[in-house]
This record gives structure tokens, C-alpha cells and sequence, in this order.
């Protein structure tokens, strides 16, 4: 017989893994669609998107593990159109659907900044008790510094080339990076915490007009690396926990997003 879970106890174990209470999110953590009781297999990507619900039911899924999942503050509330067909298309099949947002950035081993770091070759700073150096709202923006001497322009270059994506530079390419911060997806609001803590490069998925000229005005770098390139590792991580753990297969399908 194949190993399979419940889903409350893959619910309890998500939660007390990832402490979604500690956080103040946009949206729901935990459960956001119940589906069949019994979980023998779970697919993984960055979005629910209706191609990862396809995906899913092609794959025969019990689960559906995101970093990116649905009912976001101040969206409409109505079931309809595109939120319709998800929907539908996951109910009608009772698949479960798992989703964790600003609990999956943070966490120490599985989250997307550690998992960054440990893509990247970065080398976060710790703390005395040797916790990772963080700022930021919910401690969510890392600190550190690359695992060797690289230029604003090698970094970028060196960005690319792990993460399969041409990320944006703000800032003089031969000035050398010291000070590391990162903090993955649309966390460019966040780069004031990163200069307070003492960065001249800071790393996040997306970037807004007001970003490069905080950039040019304080002489630091930015790069913009992509949202969905930058967040991909955590939940992938996350999913090969759970099959070490449980022993149920889950399998990350990468949705190619651009952005």
C-alpha cells in the first residue's frame, strides 16, 4: 500500500511548521480549499494558477502545495470568471489546496530566503545565537554577503545565470558588494530597512519607480531578480520535506512566469 497522510495531520504538520499566527498576511495561511481526506500524493508549484490545477489533476493529486494562493485582502470576493474555473476545476476533483505566504518567506531552513541564499552561494550573518541576521517588517529582509568577491555587475550576471532569468541592475556594475540584503518577491518597499541595516546591494523580485531613484540617491545598489524566479525554491524545498517525512511523493511543477 503507498504511504498517504490525512489531511488534517498534513494541515497540523504545515502549521506548526510554518507558524502562519506570527504573522500579519494578505491573505488566508493554512487550508484554503478542503478536498478528500486521504493525501498519497501532493504536486508543488509557485501559484495556484489554473495551469497548476491542471497540472495537478493530470498528475492525479490529492494536494496542492503554493507559495501564492487565493482569497488576497481587497480582492473581489465573487466566484466568477477565472476564480470560477479554478474552483470548479479543484473542487469537482476534491483536491486540497495548501497555501503559505509571508510564513513561507521567513522560515530558516525551508523558506524562500534561505532557499535563495542556498541557490545563490550567499552567506547569511548570524546572530550570536546563531539564528540568521534579519530586518525588515517580520524580520522578513536577510543580511550577508556573497560567498566571494563580486561586483554589483558580476552579481547580476551571476543572478542570472542560477535563477534562468536577465535580472535588472540599479546602480555603478563595478562598485563591489559588501553588504548583502535579500528579501525574494515584490519586497522592493522594504529596501529602507535594508540601508538602515547597513546594505549597499539589495536583492528582490520585483522593482517600482521610487525604487530606482532610492537607489541613485543613497549611491546603493537594487536588483530586481523576478518574482517567480526568486520564489521558487522554498515551496519546492518544502514539498521535498514533506515526502521525506511522510513518505508521499510530491512533485513540484514549475508554471513559467516571466515576471
Amino acid at each position: 500500500m503507498s504511504a498517504h497522510i490525512s489531511r488534517q495531520a498534513l494541515a497540523d504538520w504545515l502549521n506548526d511548521t510554518l507558524q502562519p499566527e506570527r504573522f500579519r498576511d494578505y491573505c488566508p495561511n493554512g487550508l484554503q480549499v478542503q478536498g478528500r481526506d486521504e493525501i498519497r500524493r501532493v504536486v508543488t508549484g509557485v501559484t495556484a494558477s489554473q495551469a497548476l490545477v491542471e497540472a495537478a489533476v493530470a498528475l492525479g493529486a490529492d494536494a496542492i502545495l503554493v507559495h501564492h494562493g487565493w482569497f488576497w485582502k481587497n480582492e473581489d470576493p465573487c466566484i466568477r470568471g477565472p476564480k470560477h474555473r479554478r474552483l470548479s476545476a479543484l473542487m469537482a476533483r476534491e483536491i486540497n489546496l495548501f497555501a503559505y505566504h509571508l510564513p513561507l518567506d521567513a522560515h530558516l531552513e525551508w523558506g524562500n530566503n534561505a532557499q535563495l541564499a542556498r541557490v545563490m552561494d550567499w552567506v547569511p550573518d548570524v546572530r550570536p545565537d546563531g539564528a540568521p541576521r534579519r530586518c525588515g517588517p517580520d524580520d522578513l529582509v536577510w543580511l550577508g554577503a556573497p560567498a566571494r568577491d563580486l561586483t554589483v555587475g558580476a552579481l547580476a550576471a551571476d543572478i542570472a545565470r542560477r535563477l534562468g532569468r536577465e535580472p535588472l541592475a540599479i546602480g555603478d556594475p563595478g562598485r563591489p558588494v559588501r553588504r548583502l540584503a535579500w528579501c525574494t518577491g515584490a519586497a522592493q518597499g522594504m529596501m529602507d530597512a535594508a540601508l538602515a541595516a547597513g546594505a549597499d546591494c539589495y536583492v528582490s523580485g520585483e522593482i517600482s519607480e521610487p525604487t530606482v531613484h532610492l537607489a541613485r540617491e543613497t549611491g546603493a545598489a537594487y536588483i530586481s531578480a523576478g518574482h517567480h524566479a526568486t520564489e521558487r525554491y522554498g515551496v519546492r524545498a518544502l514539498g521535498a520535506a514533506i515526502e521525506a517525512r511522510f513518505g508521499v511523493p510530491c512533485e513540484f511543477v514549475d508554471i513559467d512566469n516571466p515576471v
